[in-house]
């Protein structure tokens, strides 16, 4: 919203933005295929759930290339995302990908968990039943630690965890604190195993219709929708969400009882040699290829990987530094 309103104001009206929420026009799956389409002109959805109907978007899903929410803003403001995911983005899909909310995914565990101890490491996890998204590659790493992958739709994955129909759902913290969930939620553990990447995108086409000063302020808006995004989610994991080991008794997680799991880093390795493709390279090849294919010959994961490497493993999200990817 804030990100609309920007728009139009300082577009003086040039623009104007419809917001058509609660899934009356499209949902997380089928979006980006609105978008496609020119239905609808902008969206806001998940990149996992759009990566069904626009495969590139799996690009950012490897298991383990992100090692922390940090990381996924400094890629994104790197100049560096522009050949690596914005222009195969806007040449196979007809999507300007414009900014994007940064968290990393991990097992929201219903009732199931409720009587169980903490859990501590990904073995007490195997074996479990668990919603996944619309994304490829999660799923294979998903499989790779044994957690029985389910593809649910994110709307049916509330009732799912109510009936007990799945174990856990692979989502973010702040997920699944906006979609109401922490009421059936038990344990939330933190395996940060690959991208929660709620963006903003646009039609290509659109966007090339509209006057270059247009255009100009359309990215700059982007650009400072980017460091709003940074800054307010970090604040609102901790004071809002309550996605800390210790949640606040006001937070979301704190008034429904929802315990958070944070791996050691010990444990956080165990899994990494199990899934991703710096230890177990074999299961992603096939997709590898296939990216590498579709970015016009760039190995992307390890150029994606060598980037989120750049900055401290430790930094704080919200001291990354901002830098106009485009230009």
């Amino acid at each position: 919203m804030w990100f609309a309103q920007e728009l139009e104001k300082r577009t003086n009206g040039a623009l104007k933005i419809e917001f058509i929420g609660s899934n009356a026009i499209c949902n997380q799956l089928d979006c980006v295929k609105k978008t496609q389409q020119g239905i609808v002109d902008l969206f806001t959805a998940s990149t996992q759930n759009s990566a069904g109907s626009a495969p590139y978007y799996n690009v950012l899903d490897f298991a383990y290339m992100f090692p922390s929410r940090a990381a996924q803003h400094h890629f994104l403001y790197s100049k560096k995302s522009e050949a690596l995911l914005r222009e195969p983005m806007r040449r196979l899909h007809n999507i300007q990908f414009l900014y994007s909310h940064c968290e990393l995914r991990g097992l929201m565990m219903g009732k199931k968990f409720e009587d169980k101890p903490l859990v501590t490491s990904i073995d007490d996890l195997a074996g479990t039943k668990n919603r996944v998204t619309g994304t490829q590659l999660g799923r294979i790493a998903m499989q790779l630690m044994n957690l029985n992958p389910v593809p649910i739709a994110w709307e049916e994955t509330l009732d799912g965890l109510k009936q007990g129909l799945i174990d856990g759902a692979e989502t973010w913290m702040g997920a699944a604190a906006y979609a109401n969930m922490a009421p059936v939620l038990s344990q939330a553990v933190d395996l940060k195993f690959f991208c929660g990447t709620e963006h903003t995108a646009m039609n290509f086409k659109t966007f090339q219709k509209l006057p270059p000063k247009i255009q100009d302020i359309v990215m700059e808006t982007s650009f400072d929708a980017q460091q709003y995004t940074q800054q307010r989610q970090e604040k609102a994991l901790i004071d809002v969400v309550g996605a800390v080991a210790n949640p606040g008794k006001d937070t979301v997680f704190g008034k429904a009882g929802v315990r958070v799991a944070t791996l050691s880093d010990a444990e956080i390795l165990k899994a990494e040699k199990m899934c991703s493709p710096e230890f177990n390279p074999k299961p992603w090849e096939e997709w590898r290829e296939r990216l590498n294919k579709m970015s016009g010959g760039r190995d992307v994961y390890k150029e994606i990987y060598d980037i989120a490497r750049e900055i401290p493993k430790n930094m704080n999200a919200v001291d990354v530094t901002p830098n106009r990817w485009w230009v």
